[in-house]
């Protein structure tokens, strides 16, 4: 199965180090949804210890973490407390054992080209309504941005609550865009009244506007 934005995420009941979840589960929160390709491998590791870490971050906007890989949950539990004993971090948030693939399967976790065993670096961002809303896939061999998440996930949230659009680079705090004019008459306005519009305009279709009382 192929899955893509704006699709609904699949719903799926599994095994996990917190018990026994649903995607269901996650509705009316944001939800990471992120995929590994191994335990006990390095560079999943460092992932781990660095998303346990940025953990309150993703707690402050509202987001709940939630890894998976085709591994039982044994040796799931055992490398959480392995990554707590070598490193002194706990990882405070569930894994999902998914040993046959049928959900990373079902989310369209496996890259065949890479590998049929394993899953690929997947990051499904899926918003309240269980929407998917943005998917990142990285390889293998390299490990996940932990502040590209995060800034995405702010870029998302501005997005909704201010209807608004994000541009290249963009960065919490600085201006953002709004989409170009739809009528004739929007047209000329911010042309003739940008600044009472609270608009910086580069043209009618390039718009930026300050949110969050940016100085």
């Amino acid at each position: 199965m192929h899955v893509s934005i704006g699709m609904k995420a699949p719903d799926f009941t599994a095994q996990t180090t917190f018990g026994p979840i649903k995607m269901s589960d996650y509705k009316g929160k944001w939800l990471i949804f992120f995929s590994h390709p191994g335990d006990f491998t390095p560079v999943c590791t460092t992932e781990f210890v660095a998303f346990s870490q940025a953990y309150p971050q993703f707690q402050e906007f509202g987001a709940s973490l939630l890894g998976l890989s085709i591994d039982s949950n044994p040796s799931h539990l055992d490398w959480v407390y392995t990554i707590r004993e070598l490193t002194g971090i706990s990882v405070p948030f569930p894994v999902v054992a998914d040993r046959t693939g049928d959900i990373a399967r079902l989310y369209g976790m496996i890259a065949p080209n890479a590998s049929s065993t394993e899953t690929v670096r997947n990051v499904f961002f899926i918003d309240p309504t269980q929407t998917i809303r943005a998917i990142l896939i990285y390889p293998l061999t390299n490990g996940r941005s932990i502040p590209e998440i995060l800034r995405l996930l702010q870029a998302l949230q501005t997005t909704d609550e201010y209807k608004v659009v994000t541009p290249a680079n963009w960065t919490p705090g600085q201006p953002v865009l709004v989409p170009a004019a739809s009528t004739y008459e929007e047209l000329v306005e911010r042309q003739t009244n940008p600044t009472e519009l609270g608009l910086q305009c580069m043209d009618w279709f390039w718009c930026y506007k300050k949110i969050n009382n940016q100085s």
